[in-house]
């Protein structure tokens, strides 16, 4: 389908393939919906798995099939609309006429710019932050994709002078592959390390689908990429858009913004002179938030944004939640929330943001990830407290091997933070991060951060 309009779709026999619990989903069944089409939700969940999402849905007139998937009802379908969650090798799949995702349908009916983000941690980060400058410096910006918001909830009001911030997953990138739909003004890749080799299998399989993001764009775009990262430099080797560095140094006449150790962040752009982007002090801790900040303040500039205002905006952008998230101080022990973290290099990233000696809850589920890039910070925390897990059956094997201490595992997490409570000093940091999938204990890395929030919130004063 090269091209969808408003009109085609009353009367449209629509199968939504994963309403789930994140929102794409919902958003897509609520859209083709609200607009007249025949709407069929198909989920292998149960009706009382995916309670709230039904619910949410219960003024429509939708038809479900839940606990399993029925053929007919993707032979029958004019549009399947997958779930970035699904394989594209679902059989199921096969049967269907045309497949697309919501980012697909949202792409080719928006009418905003698209600045789209990508990497394999401190997307959500650079994405939001992105957003946050350009709303504070007088573009109108919206934020959906990964971030658990699904853009077809805003394609009503934006406008042709707005811009989207997208950000996209690789499973995401690979369902808009040869579509055509993919085009940003404004394409930005933070780090690459492993990720989803359960999957993928491979690192270039992964990779292959993270390029996806700049394959479209034109010499009027911009790619931002990281020129610290070998698939970094690649990317800016290969892209068609002019290309903004950030990272430690630039090199001659190139263009970016510089991400030192210690101070602002100063930034090299065609027609000005140098100016600081980022200043030096955030309310974000760690060195890999502000190069996520920094990729986002380039980006802004890139989008239309006054520099000055980028700045202004960098010094009081908040941060998000469940990434590295300060939720409570309690007995002279401050607690963060780094649930998003689920990957070893994320968690090495936390234990390496504080001066402070760390107490790190840590583990879970396994993506056939090599746990040695965080054995560095297992040996610099000062307590290791394991959530079970076949991912933390590789660290206690690092750990073993290294004679460091831990606690655990432990299989649930209230038992984790109670333990983590038990080991923290005043002056301590206490800080979940980690590193594995949530997939056995918790719904998503969202229900996990959640779940530790609510057994911080109730240790006793």
């Amino acid at each position: 389908m090269q091209t969808i309009r408003l009109e085609d779709i009353p009367g449209l026999r629509v199968t939504v393939m994963g309403l789930g619990l994140n929102g794409g989903g919902l958003a897509s069944a609520r859209f083709f919906a609200e607009r007249g089409a025949a709407v069929t939700v198909t989920d292998t969940k149960d009706e009382s798995a995916l309670a709230e999402s039904v619910a949410a849905l219960s003024e429509y007139d939708i038809r479900y099939v839940l606990g399993r998937h029925d053929e007919a009802d993707f032979s029958g379908a004019d549009l399947v609309i997958k779930n970035p969650a699904v394989r594209p090798d679902n059989p199921f799949l096969r049967a269907a006429k045309t497949v697309e995702t919501d980012l697909s349908i949202f792409l080719r009916l928006c009418p905003a710019r698209i600045a789209a983000v990508t990497g394999s941690k401190g997307k959500s980060t650079t994405s939001t932050a992105l957003a946050w400058m350009l709303n504070a410096g007088g573009v109108k910006a919206f934020l959906g994709g990964n971030i658990t918001v699904s853009p077809l909830g805003f394609l009503d009001v934006a406008r042709p002078s707005d811009v989207v911030v997208l950000e996209l997953s690789s499973w995401q990138l690979g369902d808009l592959k040869g579509k055509g739909a993919l085009r940003p003004c404004v394409a930005a890749m933070t780090r690459i390390v492993p990720d989803h080799l359960d999957r993928y299998g491979t690192m270039e399989a992964y990779v292959a689908d993270k390029r996806l993001i700049y394959a479209d764009q034109g010499p009027t775009d911009w790619t931002v990429y990281d020129i610290d990262d070998p698939y970094g430099r690649s990317f800016a080797s290969e892209t068609r858009a002019r290309a903004l560095a950030y990272g430690s140094e630039l090199p001659a006449g190139a263009y970016g913004v510089t991400v030192p150790e210690g101070g602002p962040c100063v930034a090299r752009l065609p027609g000005t002179d140098d100016v600081e982007l980022v200043p030096a002090r955030l309310l974000v801790p760690g060195a890999h938030s502000r190069r996520n900040v920094a990729a986002a303040a380039v980006s802004a500039w890139a989008c239309g944004a006054d520099p000055r205002s980028i700045a202004s905006a960098a010094a009081t952008f908040p941060g998000i939640e469940h990434r590295l998230e300060p939720i409570r101080e309690r007995r002279g022990v401050r607690w963060y929330n780094d649930s998003a973290a689920t990957v070893p290099e994320a968690a090495s990233a936390a234990v390496e943001a504080f001066e402070e000696p760390v107490v790190l809850i840590t583990g879970g589920t396994d993506k056939q990830l090599d746990f040695q890039a965080a054995r560095a910070a297992y040996r610099r925390a000062e307590a290791v407290v394991l959530l079970a897990g076949t991912g933390t059956d590789k660290i206690r094997a690092i750990l073993d091997a290294d004679s460091i201490a831990y606690r655990g595992p432990f299989g649930d997490i209230v038992t984790a933070v109670a333990e983590a409570a038990r080991l923290a000093r005043p002056g301590y940091v206490a800080v979940l991060s980690p590193g594995c999938t949530s997939f056995g204990m918790f719904k998503n890395e969202f229900d996990r951060g959640r779940s530790y929030k609510e057994a911080v919130a109730a240790l006793p004063d």
